[in-house]
């Protein structure tokens, strides 16, 4: 992977992620360049599958805010939460169908980042968490900084 533009933190606290992809996007220019300036937020954003042509689904990104550039136009009509396709193989879209008909599983965008130039994300497959699972891993987070710092004053 190469440099992290934005990260949906919320994910790890609220989904147990069992599996992940890397996709593609498609973007406008201006839109890559507000990525890469860091307005993007993945907060309350999802992946869903739309069935747009005959037999082919198509993977979106649904209320990801990536934010007008700062120095685009202002002549541009742009809404900021709009749906962007995902680029993925034919193959993983076919995994992403078998993973959405187990119940329990959503997909949860995960990570902007880019990648030889190109803007990727990371779509995680999570099952969502209880409030008592989040309850045992902020206690084990707790835990494990106790031992850290007792560590660290011998």
């Amino acid at each position: 992977m190469g440099k992290f533009l934005a990260k949906n933190r919320l994910a790890y606290r609220d989904y147990k992620i069992l599996d992940t992809f890397e996709a593609g996007l498609v973007l406008k220019g201006y839109e890559v360049k507000a990525i890469r300036e860091g307005g993007a937020n993945l907060k309350g954003a999802y992946v869903t599958l739309k069935q747009t042509r005959k037999d082919i689904p198509e993977v979106w990104l649904i209320n990801a805010n990536i934010p007008l550039y700062s120095k685009a136009s202002p002549k541009i009509k742009y809404d900021p939460t709009q749906s962007r396709k995902l680029l993925l193989k034919k193959s993983e879209i076919n995994d992403l169908i078998g993973k959405k008909q187990e119940k329990g599983l959503t997909f949860v965008p995960l990570t902007f980042y880019s990648k030889r130039g190109r803007i990727k994300l990371t779509i995680g497959i999570g099952r969502s968490k209880k409030k008592h699972d989040k309850r045992e891993d902020l206690k084990k987070r707790d835990a494990e900084r106790d031992i850290r710092r007792a560590l660290r004053q011998k």
